[in-house]
């Protein structure tokens, strides 16, 4: 290849690593979390701290919120709970907004779905950075951006990627370590990358890209046969005869029974949906997960009167679309090999968000005057906007799980307060970043996040072991993982800070990342 071509790769590969790279760090550390989910959501209710309604029947739900809201009959859902603290709650269209309410919240319900979450919101931050709606497709753009990273770069390492893959030169040449590191890391976690980049570009771009195609391509119809092709509920319409409706756990069970005999080796419901309840041509669907299988959710429709099968999407049943589309959705998410798979994406979400990291300090690297003490401002800007976003980023997520044990402890909601503390911790750093001494706010802010990730899991266990070791069970072990994991995540930033402060004492003078003690030349 020319090294005029190879130049011009390089070109693309450095602004749209910049461009995405702080989106995407956010989007990579915040992911490496969201892969325990139902982890999250048990830390923050244990079984021995159950949210309220935990526990109410799913029919008792029904009934209140045909009681309340008897027009919801025509089409309405019930989300499960994840584990035994948690609470089931239902979701209708009332006066063109979608509604939401567990059994306690019928006379009030909500407009935002399980809004104290801890899990969700992490999840939120992972999938949009956490702004609703402009945020997902500004995701959307920078994961196309990621892909054309990902392309140039390989081109860029591809001719000597054979004698410098496993190189790894320690030394005194901090930048080609740092180019060692992350082209290791870059090649070894390429697959899961490619993933990420294509799934995240689809999920995120989804709605633009559909209504482009149906204006260009499908003369409007494109919208029409879109959901024809993939609904898993049969279109009914009423009777006006009425029946009586089986409960819940019975159609539950028929469709665990009906899915199993599909190929899959488990399936848990987590999600039902009626259709004309009350009625003779009533219809439920039990949508359910199944693991160790790339289409992890799966649906099974029935007459909601006596049970009968309509349409089963598990397993071999799947259509072309549904399979297609499940196993974008496992792929992503890493939810189709239980414990393992998880941790795998757990690490290899962490070393992402290193990737982008290591990136900005090459770039900085690469255009500061090593032999002058004044570095050039576009080096210095670049340093604060990396330590501000990045590290920032990390001392916010661990300021919104600090925000949620709090709440919890003084019994109110948590959305707000996760919100205040994620937001305005980010808010802070940022700042601090562009006030402090460079080399003194990476250190400093290290050694804050460092102490909050740290502090918030020692003091959960410090409170819950005792009701730990009595609870010897999955949530029981689940409460315990994150708070060792918290721990754990809280040593790495610890090491961090020390060698960013070795490296501000003892490294190279002539650096943004110098002390401005150790800048300055003896009198």
């Amino acid at each position: 290849m020319k090294s005029s071509t190879l130049r011009t790769y390089q070109t693309v590969h450095t602004w749209t690593g910049l461009l995405a790279g702080f989106a995407l760090f956010i989007a990579f550390y915040a992911g490496a979390l969201t892969v325990f989910r139902d982890d999250i959501a048990a830390w923050q209710n244990p079984p021995w701290r159950s949210a309220t309604d935990a526990g109410v029947p799913v029919d008792v739900l029904v009934d209140k919120l045909l009681e309340k809201h008897p027009a919801a009959r025509e089409d309405f859902g019930i989300v499960l709970p994840t584990d035994s603290s948690h609470a089931a709650y239902a979701y209708w269209v009332e006066k063109g907004e979608t509604r939401f309410a567990t059994a306690s919240q019928m006379d009030a319900p909500t407009t935002e779905a399980a809004g104290n979450e801890l899990a969700d919101f992490v999840y939120a931050l992972h999938d949009s950075l956490g702004l609703p709606v402009v945020g997902l497709y500004l995701m959307g753009i920078v994961s196309v951006l990621y892909g054309l990273a990902l392309v140039s770069g390989i081109l860029i390492h591809l001719p000597q990627l054979v004698s410098d893959f496993f190189a790894m030169r320690v030394g005194r040449n901090l930048k080609r370590l740092w180019q060692d590191a992350h082209n290791a890391i870059g090649v070894l976690s390429l697959p899961f990358h490619v993933i990420f980049a294509v799934t995240g570009a689809l999920f995120c771009l989804f709605t633009i890209t559909l209504a482009a195609l149906n204006t260009v391509a499908f003369d409007g119809k494109l919208f029409d046969a879109f959901a024809k092709a993939t609904q898993t509920t049969p279109a009914v319409v009423a009777s006006g005869t009425p029946a009586s409706m089986l409960s819940a756990n019975v159609l539950m069970e028929r469709a665990r029974a009906q899915a199993l005999t599909s190929g899959v080796t488990s399936f848990e419901p987590d999600y039902l949906h009626f259709a004309q309840y009350g009625d003779r041509n009533a219809v439920a669907e039990v949508r359910g997960l199944s693991q160790h299988t790339l289409g992890t959710f799966g649906t099974v429709a029935m007459a909601a009167h006596d049970g009968s099968v309509l349409e089963t999407h598990v397993g071999k049943r799947y259509s072309l679309n549904g399979i297609s589309y499940a196993a974008l959705f496992g792929l992503h998410f890493g939810s189709f090999g239980g414990r393992t798979v998880q941790w795998l994406y757990f690490i290899l979400g962490l070393a992402g968000a290193f990737l982008f990291y290591s990136g900005n300090l090459l770039w900085i690297e690469s255009r500061r005057k090593r032999r002058h003490l004044d570095q050039p401002r576009r080096t210095q800007v670049m340093a604060r906007a990396t330590i501000g976003v990045c590290i920032g980023s990390c001392l916010a997520i661990s300021g919104a799980f600090a925000a949620t044990w709090i709440a919890v402890r003084l019994g109110v909601e948590a959305g707000l307060p996760q919100r205040i503390a994620c937001y305005g911790l980010f808010l802070v750093a940022c700042g601090y970043a562009c006030v402090r001494p460079i080399a003194r706010a990476t250190v400093e802010l290290l050694w804050a996040t460092a102490a909050l990730t740290i502090v918030v899991p020692l003091v959960d266990l410090a409170f819950n072991v005792g009701d730990i070791a009595r609870a010897w069970a999955p949530l029981g072990w689940s409460v315990l993982g994150v708070d060792l994991a918290g721990i754990a995540l809280g040593l790495v930033f610890v090491s961090f800070a020390r060698a960013a402060a070795r490296r501000a004492r003892r490294g190279d003078t002539n650096s943004v990342w110098a002390m401005e003690t150790a800048a300055r030349p003896s009198p």
